[in-house]
């Protein structure tokens, strides 16, 4: 009987230091080793690729932002995001796609309305633009509806007006968008973009330098 018991304790015992053992590994130095090397080797990337104006973080690299004005270059449309409504305390927006079909006539409606308003609001004296001449990330939202990046050819669309509204040369714009254009990952992968919220900073800073 004492045996039993005396072999039961020690089961414990080691079962307990197990427990221990394996919840300070991988509990506690697992975590803290994993979250060093980040901090050291991409430290950027770790915390979450902000990007910084004037000493402020103001957004992510990954994350497009909405509500830019037309002094400014415009991102791609959001039609997939949502609004949290559950938890309404907090203003949320939620990722998302449309959904749509190619054939929906709320997606086609969609298209036509942006291209409308592409066409409409990039068209200024001396420059006009023709409704063939609008790429689709104009008019149509990407996967997440975040997409951070336009490709070249809508920013290169935009620079008459921007450059008009800010009382720039089209020449210093064209180049800031020219500076701003990424190509494509590894020479292969993607296509070439341009991060709208880079691209921003840099005609704000270039705006001030006037």
């Amino acid at each position: 009987m004492n045996n039993s018991v005396s072999n039961t304790g020690r089961l414990l015992w080691a079962g307990l230091r197990a427990l221990l053992v394996l919840t300070l590994v991988t509990g506690v130095l697992y975590p803290l080793v994993v979250t060093g090397i980040a901090q050291a080797a991409f430290n950027d990337k770790a915390n979450g690729s902000e990007i910084k104006s004037q000493g402020k973080v103001v957004g992510s690299s990954l994350i497009g932002q909405q509500g830019y004005s037309l002094d400014y270059f415009q991102s791609r449309p959001a039609n997939g995001l949502g609004e949290n409504s559950v938890n309404t305390r907090y203003k949320l927006l939620l990722s998302g796609a449309t959904n749509l079909s190619a054939d929906s006539k709320t997606l086609i409606k969609q298209v036509e309305d942006a291209k409308a308003k592409v066409v409409k609001d990039n068209s200024v004296p001396g420059y006009t633009v023709k409704p063939s001449e609008v790429p689709a990330d104009a008019v149509t939202s990407s996967g997440s509806g975040l997409d951070p990046d336009i490709s070249p050819a809508y920013a290169e669309l935009q620079v008459h007006r921007v450059a008009l509204r800010n009382h720039l040369p089209v020449a210093a714009v064209e180049k800031l968008v020219d500076e701003h254009t990424e190509g494509r990952t590894l020479g292969f992968v993607g296509d070439p973009r341009v991060n709208v919220l880079e691209l921003n900073i840099a005609l704000k800073a270039l705006v001030a330098r006037q």
